[in-house]
C-alpha cells in the first residue's frame, strides 16, 4: 500500500522551483524530499510526502493527528524498522 506521510521541513536547498528540495523529518527519520509541488513551503512547515515528493502543506495539528493514526495502525513502527534496516545495511 502506498501511503502519504506528514513531515516537518528542517532545511531547504536550491532556488530553482523544479529542483528545490529539503530535508524533512518524519517523527525523527529525516529524508531528502522534492519540494517542487509546494513552492510556498519553507523551514518549519509541515508537508504531506508521497514517494519522495511533498504534495501539499498541512498545519501542525493535522500532521500530529495523522501521526497518531499511524501509531494506532502500527505504521510508524514499520517505518522506524525499515529505517533501522537501511541504516544497519550501510555499516
Amino acid at each position: 500500500m502506498c501511503l502519504a506521510v506528514p513531515g516537518k521541513i528542517l532545511s531547504v536547498v536550491g532556488d530553482d522551483p523544479l529542483t528545490r528540495s529539503g530535508k524533512v523529518s518524519f517523527g525523527g527519520i529525516a529524508k531528502e524530499v522534492n519540494l517542487a509541488y509546494v513552492p510556498d513551503a519553507g523551514v518549519g512547515d509541515y508537508v504531506i510526502v508521497h514517494v519522495g515528493f511533498a504534495i501539499s502543506k498541512v498545519d501542525e495539528a493535522e500532521a500530529n493527528q495523522v501521526f497518531e493514526y499511524l501509531k494506532q495502525m502500527d505504521e510508524l513502527t514499520e517505518l522506524n524498522h525499515e529505517h533501522q534496516e537501511i541504516h544497519n545495511d550501510r555499516r
